[in-house]
């Protein structure tokens, strides 16, 4: 299969769930980018364009799904939900409304949007929402199966997309809220990873290999709400961890994970993602490399680790 991005993965899904005419997807000026252009010719009648208007599109979304329609609405997540999060807050979460939250261009990996765009902090916002369900698939395939969860879901629920292309490396896995995936298995360490981190944690437990360290990864698309009892086995065989993710440190999957260690098994941990910092422009490579996501240092953070 060729390289395809998650929010690719989003709008071909959304593409084969439409044929539930309660499904609606809302867009605030950005269906293109978002991949809508193929529900909106096939279901132009539930397709709305809100124009630059946020916070209505949220409310929009709320009201829909009070009555009985499944709305998914669509932004950037600088836009959404940075913009709206009073709305998502208290017309979505509060309500327990069914409304799905699908928001791309996530991370530093938009490179060149600069540090206005790239979202490091929507994970830590969303998952303090009662009621709000957080998943963050690793490809294009995992998005898919995502959405169609998301579909299955009475509830709100937030997915988090991005805009660049990688390989798949979900392919013939399943999909469960709530459960993480153990891709590779080890006994030295346990890695576990979402989103564009997936990939780069299985590169790199390949080069850890040849170093005699067999490396454990655990691929983790549901954030909340969080697969405990995954990670719990894992670390009990492995004694030692790090977190990988395109996010902040505080607040994110990191976070998530820590706060299971300090209540059942305290081990050794390392973090990688971003360290109280924004970004800055530059190629998706550049920033990706100067801010630490890559193989070579996930490579570097295990062997300090086990040092």
């Amino acid at each position: 299969m060729d390289n395809k991005s998650t929010r690719e993965g989003f709008g071909d899904e959304i593409l084969e769930l439409g044929i539930d005419s309660r499904i609606v997807a809302l867009t605030a000026d950005l269906g293109s980018s978002l991949k809508l252009n193929n529900f909106k010719k096939a279901f132009p009648e539930r397709y709305f364009n809100v124009g630059v208007a946020e916070q209505n599109m949220a409310s929009i979304s709320a009201g829909l799904a009070l009555e009985g329609m499944i709305p998914f609405m669509t932004s950037f997540v600088a836009f959404s939900p940075y913009r709206n999060f009073d709305q998502i807050r208290t017309s979505i979460a509060y309500s327990n409304a069914n409304v799905k939250i699908c928001s791309s261009h996530a991370g530093l990996s938009v490179g060149e949007d600069g540090a206005t765009h790239q979202a490091l902090e929507d994970i830590s916002m969303m998952r303090s929402l009662p009621n709000m369900i957080v998943l963050v698939p690793a490809d294009y395939e995992e998005a898919r199966r995502i959405v169609k969860a998301a579909y299955n879901y009475e509830g709100p629920v937030y997915i988090r997309l991005g805009r660049e292309k990688f390989s798949v490396i979900t392919k013939n896995r399943k999909f469960k809220i709530g459960k993480a995936d153990v891709l590779r298995k080890g006994k030295n360490i346990t890695i576990i990873a979402c989103g564009i981190m997936v990939g780069k944690a299985l590169d790199a437990a390949e080069l850890l290999e040849k170093k005699g360290i067999d490396v454990e990864v655990i691929n983790s698309p549901s954030i909340k709400p969080f697969d405990s009892e995954t990670l719990l086995k894992s670390i009990r065989k492995t004694g030692y961890l790090v977190s990988c993710e395109e996010h902040q440190i505080c607040g994110g999957l990191g976070s998530v994970v820590s706060e299971v260690l300090v209540k059942n098994y305290p081990i050794p941990m390392e973090f990688i993602g971003v360290n109280d910092s924004f970004g800055e422009s530059g190629s998706s490579e550049e920033v990706l490399k100067k801010y630490g996501l890559t193989v070579e240092h996930i490579v570097k953070t295990v062997l300090k680790l086990k040092s």
